[in-house]
């Protein structure tokens, strides 16, 4: 469910928040290989089933980066700024891969607004974000995400 705020006065107000959790999403072979068209990355741990399945996960996994990438779809189910002219990813503190996401598998975002700091003309927010990935015992992705929104 999504928290929605009119303006950075009202978020603002939401330092300190938990954001709540997001929908599931499935993380398909062909996502992988999309992703791994745009990047260059043809890792055969990430594309070849085949070989992935003899591989030391026993599947085809995410690319890191991939799993990273989706903190924004899932971010926007967490939290919708309204009143503001723009939006900008402006970069991250900190990230870990604790567990690769194989083929098929759901994840989900849960996330926390820590701080909301005023710069020229708008804010920045830092959000503390988890990607689970369902049934696993440690998380796909921990993160420390960087953006701004300017009046």
């Amino acid at each position: 469910m999504s928290i929605t705020v009119n303006g950075i006065d009202e978020l603002k107000k939401l330092a300190g928040s938990d954001l709540g959790t997001s929908e599931w999403i499935e993380v398909t072979q062909e996502r992988i290989n999309t992703f791994a068209d745009a990047t260059g990355d043809h890792q055969w741990i990430h594309v070849d089933p085949e070989k992935a399945a003899e591989g030391p996960f026993g599947a085809p996994i995410a690319h890191g980066y991939l799993t990273l990438s989706l903190f924004i779809p899932l971010f926007t189910e967490l939290l919708d700024v309204q009143g503001v002219t723009t939006k900008v990813n402006y970069g991250l503190n900190k990230v870990r891969f604790p567990s690769p996401v194989k083929v098929g598998s759901r994840i989900r975002l849960v996330g926390r607004l820590a701080e909301v700091e005023d710069v020229a003309g708008g804010v920045q927010i830092t959000v503390d974000g988890t990607i689970e990935i369902e049934g696993g015992a440690k998380p796909a992705a921990v993160l420390q995400s960087l953006s701004r929104f300017y009046a």
